[in-house]
């Protein structure tokens, strides 16, 4: 079988020519790949030796006298350079030899695949034409054959109508004969044409293509003889596994067989030898805690509100890491891999040891705080010092006497009625109420969703102790059990004894509820009226007199410091009485949500009454409107009271028109206040330019929030523009504008005090009567 007999079909042919295309692309690739090795291999050997030169360059040789590590890396870089100059060798004789062989058979294999297609384009045109002179002849044959049953037709028409004779039938007659001699020598013409074809075309088949067929072979198989040559020698010269290789890689194995590990440092050891580093002392540093009010002490865990839940979190993670490297220093696997010495064993042995060191050191620190309320961690006390609030009842042994009586009920239910129950009175509060040792009070707490009912206790500090259940629902400390916390709280006071054996807090006077402290069941709430910064608004009645007042309550969710803030408001009032002031009637903080009760404002807000009323306000009105208002801010800054928000939203409208400043959660009582820590809540377009810039608060600065005030009630509620001093709005008199330009000096000591801005402002009222 071969291709004379078996590629004698065009299929065959199209399928050699791309035989022969696909070999030559195959020839391409080859040596395309080859010159791209030998780049490689070049390269590579002079990488390689270039890493030796660096390799053989060794710093502080001095320190390696004797190696025998040294030795064996100088004979291995040798021996890796003589591999270098082999590799380059081989690939000088792939590119001279192979490379070059590669070109010459693909320039052969091109010239034989043209003269194959030339010879078998040459036979297909051989049968093609004998095909065409067939085809060409047997047309010439069927026309003549047609021109003959014309001529006969009309012949025998001819002669049927004229008889024998006539000229016209001798004229039909002669074009008759005509005709047939024309087609009996095409007919003889065909026949010959046929019988040569027929022979030629088996010649061309039989002979001439079997023989072109044969060489084409012949020539495969002599490239392919060549070829395969060709790659023995790419074997030849790609073989790393030469006996000179050999030599090389049985040099470099002596090189590192003589190194010997147990003779490798003893002159170095000798030479070096050196006593036990001395231990790493790691010490607290004293000073990080030295500005930072006691809350901190050095080697020793701060248990406190902002740690107790990181704490108690981290001494579980703590667990359950020593419980997982405990089970697996024991596992059979580990013990089976491992000998008392490996490093994992150390490994986990020494993790074993921080893990149960910081353990220990947590639940000491835990366990020391025993029943305990959390301290604060952040002393937030109270911000500036306010003015004497009214004195704070202290009574002796008659303050809680009736709770000698027999009680029916148990608990804390009557703990409500005791005035020392200050509720959930804020931590910050509690501060401010203990001032003397001894000093203590009751209040409830809720922490993780639990209500506590917590002692409080000034003593060397402020001592807060959690009233601990018993199983039977009875209450104690660290003493005996009470059915009631009242009979606890007594049992402590009279007998004098310490709370806690570690704190040793002892109870000598119970500190009662301040006089404006309500109960929250004595105030009806009626309808939501608006929303504070804390809370919502609503306007109530009090229950033992029917009146209406204002309520506003504090978020329940609001951390104690928010609720600090919001009492706040209420202890400036408290100590106010002034008819351009809102009126404080009492404080709730009995139970959540405390709230803050004052007096009802009909009107609302100043902002709001003169946006709606814009079109009817007179000039008359708008002026008593600052007279109101800088009479109540006369009267705030007698009392060294800076009040930091003055504006229309916060100021109310009363019976008759009558102003009154309102929303004193910003203020302060004293007469300079600097404060620090962003701009959060600072409204920007009524502060005056040292406030904003420094943080520094007087007097003055509520001056120029007074020259916004009147500018938004004569813009009859106006948005104001921040960053210069606005214009007059319509219809503002000259005189209250040149106050407004007073008001806004930007040297503070340039602005008139409110005494002054009365006197301007009450005779400019009485002028416009």
């Amino acid at each position: 079988m071969g291709f004379s007999t078996s590629l004698q079909g065009q299929a065959s042919h199209e399928a050699l020519l791309g035989r022969q295309d696909a070999e030559i692309k195959l020839l391409e690739t080859m040596r395309r790949c080859l010159t791209t090795k030998i780049k490689s291999d070049r390269e590579y050997a002079s990488t390689i030796s270039s890493l030796t030169t660096q390799g053989k360059k060794i710093d502080r040789n001095e320190d390696l006298v004797g190696s025998l590590i040294v030795q064996s890396w100088k004979d291995i870089m040798d021996s890796i350079d003589q591999t270098a100059k082999l590799i380059k060798l081989q690939a000088d004789s792939i590119e001279n030899i192979v490379v070059d062989q590669l070109s010459a058979l693909y320039a052969e294999r091109r010239r034989a695949r043209k003269l194959y297609q030339e010879e078998q384009t040459w036979l297909n045109n051989q049968f093609q034409q004998l095909t065409d002179d067939v085809a060409r002849k047997k047309m010439e044959y069927q026309k003549n054959l047609e021109m003959y049953k014309l001529m006969r037709s009309r012949f025998e028409e001819h002669y049927v109508k004229s008889g024998r004779g006539g000229r016209k039938l001798d004229e039909v007659r002669e074009k008759y004969q005509k005709a047939c001699r024309k087609l009996h020598l095409t007919h003889n013409e065909y026949v010959l044409l046929l019988g040569a074809v027929t022979e030629c075309e088996h010649d061309l088949r039989t002979c001439y293509l079997p023989s072109l067929l044969h060489r084409q072979q012949a020539i495969h198989q002599e490239f392919i003889t060549s070829w395969k040559g060709i790659l023995h020698d790419i074997v030849k010269y790609c073989d790393f596994t030469t006996e000179k290789f050999l030599e090389i890689h049985i040099r470099m194995q002596k090189a590192v067989d003589s190194v010997k590990p147990i003779e490798e440092y003893r002159d170095f050891i000798g030479k070096h030898r050196t006593r036990p580093v001395s231990p790493i002392r790691f010490t607290f540093d004293e000073n990080l805690v030295d500005d930072t009010s006691g809350k901190l002490s050095p080697n020793k865990l701060t248990v406190d509100n902002l740690t107790i839940d990181w704490l108690r979190s981290r001494l579980t993670e703590l667990e359950t890491s020593l419980k997982t490297t405990q089970q697996n220093r024991q596992s059979p696997q580990f013990l089976q891999e491992n000998n008392s010495d490996s490093k994992e064993e150390l490994r986990l042995r020494c993790q074993e040891k921080k893990l149960q060191r910081q353990i220990d050191v947590i639940r000491g620190a835990l366990n020391e705080l025993g029943c305990e309320e959390l301290p604060s961690g952040c002393d937030l006390s109270m911000e500036g010092s306010f003015t004497d609030s009214p004195a704070i009842s202290k009574v002796p042994l008659r303050g809680i006497s009736h709770l000698t009586n027999n009680q029916k009920s148990n608990g804390n239910g009557g703990l409500m009625e005791e005035e020392w129950f200050h509720g959930v009175l804020p931590r910050e509060e509690v501060v401010r109420l203990l001032v003397n040792e001894g000093d203590f009070l009751v209040r409830e707490t809720t922490r993780n969703d639990e209500c506590q009912i917590v002692l409080s206790v000034c003593w060397d500090g402020h001592k807060h102790f959690i009233v601990q259940t018993t199983p039977e629902g009875h209450y104690r400390f660290e003493g005996p059990t009470f059915p009631s916390i009242q009979e606890l709280i007594k049992h402590q006071w009279l007998s004098s004894l310490p709370v806690t054996s570690r704190s040793g807090a002892i109870l000598k006077t119970p500190i009662l509820r301040e006089r404006w402290e309500l109960n929250n069941d004595d105030v009806i709430l009626l309808e939501k009226i608006g929303r504070g910064n804390f809370g919502d608004v609503y306007k109530a009645q009090l229950k033992t007199c029917k009146t209406d007042v204002a309520v506003k309550t504090c978020k329940v969710t609001l951390p104690d410091e928010q609720k600090r803030k919001f009492l706040q408001e209420g202890r400036i009032l408290k100590q106010y009485d002034h008819p351009n002031i809102v009126k404080l009637i009492g404080i709730c903080v009995q139970k959540q949500p405390i709230m803050i009760v004052m007096e009802l404002v009909p009107g609302g807000s100043l902002l709001t009454y003169l946006r709606k009323n814009a079109s009817t306000i007179t000039q008359r009105e708008e002026l008593r409107m600052c007279k109101d208002a800088a009479a109540g801010m006369r009267y705030l800054e007698s009392k060294y009271c800076i009040h930091r928000d003055l504006a229309a939203r916060n100021c109310l409208v009363g019976y008759e028109c009558i102003v009154k400043i309102s929303d004193f959660g910003m203020s302060r009582e004293e007469e300079e206040y600097i404060v620090s820590g962003g701009m959060k809540q600072i409204p920007i377009k009524w502060t005056a330019p040292e406030a904003l810039n420094f943080g520094k608060y007087t007097s003055l600065c509520d001056v120029w929030s007074y020259g916004i005030l009147i500018w938004e009630i004569f813009s009859k509620g106006g948005n104001p523009y921040s960053g210069y001093r606005m214009p007059a709005p319509d219809g503002t008199p000259d005189e209250i504008y040149r106050l407004m330009l007073r008001c806004w000096e930007y040297e503070p000591e340039k602005r008139p005090h409110f005494d002054q801005i009365y006197t301007v402002v009450e005779t400019l009222s009485q002028a416009y009567l």
